[in-house]
């Protein structure tokens, strides 16, 4: 059986999707076959997967992300189980890649034993193929009304046998108190697998925070395995940090004399907003995430990104004004984009009788399209031509286009329609299109001229792939650079040293 080990965190966003894809990265460099896990995600940020059989399957965006970094193709057991949530009470439940069930709070106790046992299954067979597993926990460990269904976090390193250390986010303030109660609330079990800790998003003089890592390493016998210092660059493939009113990326200068300001609609179910993301890598470009609608009137480019739940956020986007915000953009004539659910949101009917149950409900009415919701989810990874480039994507969505407008957005290689045109606003289905550098350029040009930014120019040297990977190398630096990397391959290697001390109170007593 290969090395493995567990990275989990003190909170939501501590880091562990960032050090488990920087471990993975130092590893592939080393030459280890290394592998990424995560036993349950939940996320509508995902991706498609094809699989041995050529069925298109789900996994998490970011355990594809951590894959890249260990140069390996994504596999749908890399995550095996994916929760989408569709509103706050329920969750779609994709089971190694398909959609097999809905859950609520209430029924999901008793479908959790048969995803445990699928995750169980997956990780062992994944630890029979490489040399080292590196997992990502989820949330955090020392949430005790939930471990004792816990498969995710050290209900997982107690099945697999494999050493944890706890990653804490010194950018939020008592890093030090949550990387000590997140140990001090685990059973002495869960504790015997908890060998060290990494800070993350340090700022500052490290000479200053020394004294605070010999005291925690005193008060819990238990190495700080190294301090990660903020970094701007990291910010791709991002799921919890997708916050409102947040520029993506660090905007390189334009290579004209304009730049081209883009709002992204951050919906309250929004999935795959990292579409942005190959905006957000084009010199001159600056992406914001938003929910204000005087940033719509501000913008250039306005993007309605895909959703979870259509129908319930088209609603929200009447409420709040936004709906109104973008009618007015559209009827300025400047560029609209609409990507999988927010294509559908544009549309002049949406009947959704799958996803809210709400029956016909109209659209925005600015594309000429009806939209109609499918039980059998639509998975692929099309690839075809658009403003005479290539493209090349992925979908997923139960939406499906059933009176087509006459100005296809894209083709497919078959030839087939996809998405639609009508003067400035468009509309596809398909997530990642604009990872595809050339169509990403001609179609920011149209949407500059339509803006009215003659000054925008594209950078004919942008390649999304290499930011991308460029990413995972910073990620691997900074692993190599600033982490006990010789201690790291003694845990993954050996496991957790024996005689790691017990610190009380330990998990309450039904835990």
């Amino acid at each position: 059986m290969s090395g493995g080990l567990l990275v989990a965190g003190t909170t939501s966003d501590a880091g562990k999707s960032i050090l488990t894809a920087g471990i993975c990265r130092w590893l592939h460099r080393r030459g280890v076959k290394v592998a990424p896990f995560k036993a349950q995600n939940m996320s509508n940020n995902s991706v498609v997967v094809v699989g041995p059989d050529g069925r298109g399957g789900e996994i998490g965006r970011a355990q594809a992300m951590q894959a890249a970094a260990c140069g390996i193709a994504p596999d749908l057991r890399f995550n095996p189980v994916l929760l989408k949530p569709g509103s706050d009470l329920s969750s779609q439940v994709v089971l190694l890649g398909e959609a097999v069930d809905t859950v609520t709070a209430g029924n999901y106790r008793s479908l959790r034993p048969r995803l445990a046992e699928t995750a169980y299954a997956a990780l062992a067979e994944l630890r029979a193929e490489y040399d080292a597993v590196i997992c990502e926990g989820a949330g955090s460990p020392a949430e005790i009304n939930l471990r004792s269904g816990d498969f995710v976090n050290m209900g997982l390193a107690r099945e697999a046998r494999i050493p944890a250390i706890v990653v804490g986010d010194i950018d939020r303030g008592g890093v030090f108190a949550a990387l000590f109660g997140t140990v001090a609330l685990l059973s002495p079990e869960d504790q015997a697998l908890v060998a060290g800790f990494v800070i993350n998003k340090f700022r500052g003089d490290l000479g200053l925070l020394k004294p605070g890592l010999d005291m925690i390493t005193a008060a819990t016998g238990r190495p700080v395995h190294g301090v990660l210092p903020f970094d701007l660059d990291i910010w791709l493939d991002g799921e919890d940090s997708l916050a409102y009113g947040r520029v993506l990326g660090r905007p390189a200068s334009p290579r004209g004399t304009e730049w081209l300001r883009v709002a992204v609609v951050r919906l309250p179910r929004v999935s795959n907003a990292t579409d942005a993301e190959a905006l957000a890598a084009e010199p001159g470009v600056q992406v914001r995430l938003t929910v204000e609608p005087a940033e719509i009137a501000d913008a250039d480019l306005v993007v309605l990104p895909g959703s979870k739940s259509t129908v319930s956020d088209l609603a929200w986007l009447r409420e709040t004004g936004l709906a109104d915000a973008v009618h007015a953009h559209a009827a300025a004539g400047k560029p609209l984009l609409g990507i999988c659910g927010g294509f559908q949101m544009l549309a002049e009917t949406i009947h959704d009788e799958v996803e809210s149950g709400r029956g016909t409900v109209p659209g925005l009415g600015l594309l000429p399209v009806e939209i109609t919701f499918e039980k059998r989810k639509t998975l692929g990874k099309p690839a075809g031509a658009a403003f005479g480039a290539p493209v090349a994507g992925y979908e997923i969505h139960h939406g499906i286009v059933t009176t087509p407008g006459d100005n296809p957005f894209l083709r497919y290689a078959d030839g087939r329609p996809e998405g639609a045109i009508r003067d400035n606003v468009y509309g596809t289905h398909w997530h990642g299109a604009f990872e595809s550098d050339e169509f990403r350029r001609r179609f920011l040009t149209t949407a500059a001229r339509q803006a009215g930014r003659r000054g925008f120019t594209v950078a004919a040297d942008t390649r999304f792939a290499g930011v991308r990977e460029r990413a995972l190398d910073v990620l691997g630096d900074l692993v190599e650079e600033h982490l006990d990397t010789d201690a790291l391959w003694r845990l993954i290697e050996n496991g957790a040293p024996a005689g790691l001390p017990f610190i009380p109170p330990g998990a309450p007593p039904s835990v």
